[in-house]
C-alpha cells in the first residue's frame, strides 16, 4: 500500500504526456459544478486541459488523459500548423485571404487596400503590428455589430472588450460588459456577428432557456446553425497565425 501511494504521488505531480513523439502539457482544474473528467485540447495544441469534480485526484486525471491517446492524437492531427505572418504571405481578413505586401521603407502602419496589405517597418515585428492592426479593425467593427444588435433588442449598448481567450468566443458579465474574441475578425461576417448577436441576446436572459433562443433568432439575421458549425470546424484555425 505505501509503494502503490508513493506510486501515485509521482505520477499525480507529472503534468505532461508523450503523445506522437511530443511532449503535451496537461492542465488539471478543479471546478466546483463539474460532475465527470472532461478534456479538451488547446485551441492551439498547446496543452491539454483537464476539468475535474473538486474531490477527484490528479492521477485520475492523468489516468483519464492516457486512456484517451487516440483521440489526443486525432485532435492534434486537426491542429493547422502556426504560421506567422510574413511578406507575400496571406491572413484572413472577414473570412477573406489578404496578402500580406512588405516593404521596410513604406510606412509601419498597415494600410488595406483591395485585398493586399501594405505595411513597412522591420520585418522582425511583422506579426506584432499586423495583430495590432487586426485588433483596432476588430474592435472598431465589432462596436458596430453591438451598436446595431442592441437597437434590435432594445437594450442599452454596453461596453465592448476584446478578449484572448483560448475556449470562449464571446462572453458577457453580469455587469452588462461584453467581450469577444479578437481573432473573429479573421472569420467570416456572419460567423462574427453570430458570436456579438449571442452576447446581446444573453443582455435579456442570462441563460439559455427559449426566450434567450427566441430573442437570438429575433435580432440575429443569419443562419445562427451554419455560423455555429463554422466555428466547430474550423474556429481553431483562427488561433494558427497568432497563437
Amino acid at each position: 500500500m505505501d509503494w502503490l501511494r508513493a506510486n501515485q504521488k509521482i505520477r499525480s505531480e507529472k503534468r505532461c504526456i508523450e503523445i506522437a513523439g511530443r511532449t503535451l502539457p496537461i492542465t488539471i482544474k478543479r471546478h466546483r459544478t463539474a460532475k465527470r473528467l472532461i478534456m479538451r485540447l488547446a485551441p492551439d495544441g498547446s496543452e491539454l486541459r483537464v476539468t475535474m469534480p473538486r474531490w477527484g485526484q490528479s492521477v485520475d486525471a492523468l489516468e483519464f488523459a492516457e486512456s484517451r491517446r487516440s483521440w489526443i492524437a486525432a485532435q492534434l492531427d486537426k491542429v493547422e500548423e502556426a504560421r506567422p505572418p510574413r511578406p507575400d504571405g496571406q491572413i484572413d481578413f472577414i473570412g477573406e485571404p489578404v496578402t500580406i505586401a512588405w516593404d521596410p521603407q513604406a510606412p509601419r502602419k498597415p494600410r488595406l487596400l483591395e485585398t493586399t496589405l501594405h505595411i513597412g517597418g522591420p520585418e522582425d515585428s511583422l506579426r506584432s503590428r499586423i495583430e495590432r492592426w487586426l485588433r483596432d479593425e476588430a474592435l472598431a467593427i465589432m462596436d458596430r455589430d453591438l451598436a446595431e444588435y442592441c437597437a434590435l433588442a432594445e437594450v442599452t449598448k454596453p461596453d465592448l472588450k476584446l478578449s484572448r481567450a483560448q475556449r470562449r468566443w464571446g462572453s458577457c458579465s453580469s455587469s452588462g460588459t461584453v467581450r469577444i474574441n479578437w481573432r473573429l475578425i479573421m472569420a467570416p461576417a456572419d460567423v462574427r456577428r453570430s458570436v456579438v448577436a449571442h452576447e446581446v441576446a444573453h443582455l435579456l436572459h442570462f441563460d439559455h432557456g427559449p426566450a434567450f433562443y427566441a430573442a437570438l433568432d429575433r435580432i440575429f439575421e443569419g443562419d445562427i446553425d451554419a455560423a455555429n458549425a463554422w466555428l466547430k470546424a474550423k474556429g481553431r484555425a483562427l488561433y494558427g497565425p497568432f497563437g
